[in-house]
């Protein structure tokens, strides 16, 4: 193993390192990413031993010290200084997670710029003190100090935007941050590590790349004080379960059953189109994407051509070639988890409405298939797919399709499409869901909160709430006079 000086500019994307203690650091093992969309490999990445862990958290320990100390103002403006120099790489970074995650490039330049855009405006935030109480003879005073070492785990759908989403509170709020990309996606959050070297005191910002046990390591290591995960909900309960054996603070945002209850008060040529690409959107890997769609019956069959017309339309193939809207589901292991859904097309007898069969060739390219009136039972309605295929399905009484929505233990996200402005609140603040939107989907804001309800999720990120999750609470009971 050997250490690289962290220089001030990026290496052109040509070497990949863990970042430790201000090192860019080199490994004995290595391992390679897929390309998604050819199968072949990328370059070689750091596989990181038990030594490598304990060198990271001893290092955002000592760093923890004097990080928390730095004033909110310097602290604000070295993550304001990352996120200029973020934008000025959008290039860069954009090219490599076409590569590494399989987007078309216009949707990873997006991701690049929303991530610059998350850093800044969660830099905007401030955590001031409170005072509950103010006598005169007595203050009571609520105050936010930071946690410690806090570690990012972040998925490989959004590599570089999830990344800064943890990134930037974690620093804002005094704590130090070991950042660890899924396998399947390392490059990018690599990169932001060896660029946060020119911001950060050596410690503050690490990333490690490794296998698949590197997770459990950071979340059983005494050291961390905070965990913050985004992924699946099943390896959402493995991390609590581990991260409870020291009482780490955990924050889960997990995977969604997302409903998207159309009325017959829409157009419907552009509301299938809206909804068709919020469902087909980054190949359907995303947690909030549209996952099941129930259509009034006044309007259903002409909503089903008007979507399926338009699905027609999405262009599939390798993220570089010009128009394309769907890139490849990004890993072997989650294209094999997707085509079960399409085995189950003929076992099941589902009628298909549009796509169902895929071509076999290079990558792990999925068509977008829409299933019609599936039994509520079956597990292309019950379960998350993560991949684009949705069942469409039929309703006619307000109270019963609200009651078919929320029949899932997930509640991640959920949409009404209604032209109706009272029908849609009505049956808005009923669904049972962390975000919920009327007449889009998957729109977020850094000043608000996103989290899941039941199984999607404990507790939430981003806004002032995201921020206090980095914190100790700390009420202060002031006596002005001893006697």
């Amino acid at each position: 193993m050997g250490s690289l000086p962290a220089t001030s500019k990026l290496d052109c994307f040509s070497g990949y390192f863990n970042t430790i203690n201000g090192q860019l650091m080199s490994t004995d093992k290595t391992r390679h990413g897929i390309n998604p969309a050819t199968g072949k490999p990328n370059p070689e990445v750091p596989v990181c031993t038990q030594q490598d862990v304990d060198d990271a958290v001893k290092a955002a320990r000592t760093a923890f010290t004097t990080w928390s100390k730095t004033s909110w103002h310097e602290r604000q403006k070295a993550i304001l200084d990352f996120a200029d120099a973020l934008e000025q790489h959008t290039d860069d970074f954009a090219k490599m997670l076409t590569l590494e995650q399989g987007k078309p490039i216009q949707f990873a330049v997006q991701e690049v710029q929303v991530g610059v855009l998350w850093m800044r405006e969660l830099a905007k935030i401030k955590l001031q003190e409170e005072i509950l109480e103010e006598t005169t003879d007595k203050q009571v005073v609520v105050r936010y100090t930071p946690l410690g070492v806090s570690v990012g785990i972040v998925p490989w759908n959004f590599p570089i935007h999830l990344a800064c989403g943890k990134i930037a509170p974690s620093l804002l709020t005094g704590n130090p941050i070991i950042v660890k990309p899924s396998p399947f996606t390392p490059y990018c959050d690599l990169k932001l590590g060896e660029l946060g070297q020119r911001f950060f005191p050596p410690g503050v910002l690490q990333v490690l790349s490794g296998d698949d046990q590197l997770g459990p390591w950071l979340t059983s290591h005494p050291g961390p004080d905070k965990i913050s995960f985004t992924g699946s909900t099943a390896t959402g309960r493995l991390v609590m379960a581990s991260a409870a054996r020291t009482l780490k603070r955990v924050t889960l945002e997990l995977g969604g059953n997302d409903p998207a209850i159309v009325t017959k008060n829409i157009d419907i040529k552009t509301t299938a189109a809206k909804i068709a690409t919020l469902a087909f959107l980054n190949s359907g890997q995303i947690c909030l994407a549209i996952k099941r769609i129930y259509v009034h019956e006044s309007i259903y069959d002409d909503f089903r051509q008007a979507i399926v017309d338009f699905t027609r339309t999405l262009k599939i193939g390798d993220g570089n070639e010009e128009g394309v809207f769907l890139g490849p589901v990004q890993n072997s292991m989650q294209y094999e988890k997707v085509k079960t859904f399409f085995s189950d097309i003929e076992k099941e007898k589902w009628k298909v409405a549009v796509g169902g069969v895929n071509d076999e060739k290079p990558g792990y390219f999925i068509t977008p298939t829409i299933i019609e009136k599936p039994d509520e039972s079956s597990r292309i309605v019950t379960e998350e797919p993560f991949g684009p295929i949705v069942p469409l399905l039929e309703w006619k009484d307000e109270d019963d399709v609200i009651a078919r929505a929320n029949d899932t233990r997930l509640g991640l996200g959920a949409s009404v499409w209604s032209d109706d402005v009272e029908e849609a609140g009505r049956i808005a603040r009923q669904l049972e869901a962390g975000s919920v939107w009327i007449n889009t989907h998957i729109e977020l804001d850094p000043h608000a909160p996103f989290g899941g309800h039941k199984e999607s999720g404990i507790g939430y990120e981003w806004g002032v709430g995201g921020l206090r999750s980095y914190c100790n609470v700390q009420t202060l009971f002031l006596k002005k006079k001893t006697s």
